[in-house]
């Protein structure tokens, strides 16, 4: 279950961070709200996994997934150019993100 949770805590993490961009230094009300909302969500599901999960595999899964989606949003939008190494990359770090996920099952 941490697993799961962790997860969806990084995808929140990729949503608060995406409505910061779009806040405006907080001059924006509807995504200052969401920004708020997803990043007490995304830390209090962080902090549930890490109960169960380390905390540097707990933290490195969270900020890849968080990162590689914001990215992704970002190319997929229009807001962020698009380049092979940027996709090769952000691959790379998704390759990371899962073997982070093996190694952990595995030991």
């Amino acid at each position: 279950m941490a697993w799961v949770v962790l997860i969806v805590s990084g995808v929140l993490e990729a949503v608060w961070a995406t409505a910061l961009g779009r806040a405006e230094g907080f001059t924006k009300l509807a995504p200052s709200i969401v920004f708020l909302v997803a990043l007490v969500l995304s830390m209090v599901g962080l902090s549930y996994a890490v109960k169960t999960l380390p905390t540097g595999t707990a933290y490195a899964v969270w900020v890849g997934i968080g990162a590689s989606l914001t990215v992704a949003y970002g190319m997929f939008s229009g807001t962020e150019p698009v380049s092979v190494a940027k996709v090769l990359l952000i691959a790379g770090l998704i390759a990371c993100v899962v073997s982070l996920k093996l190694v952990h099952d595995g030991s």
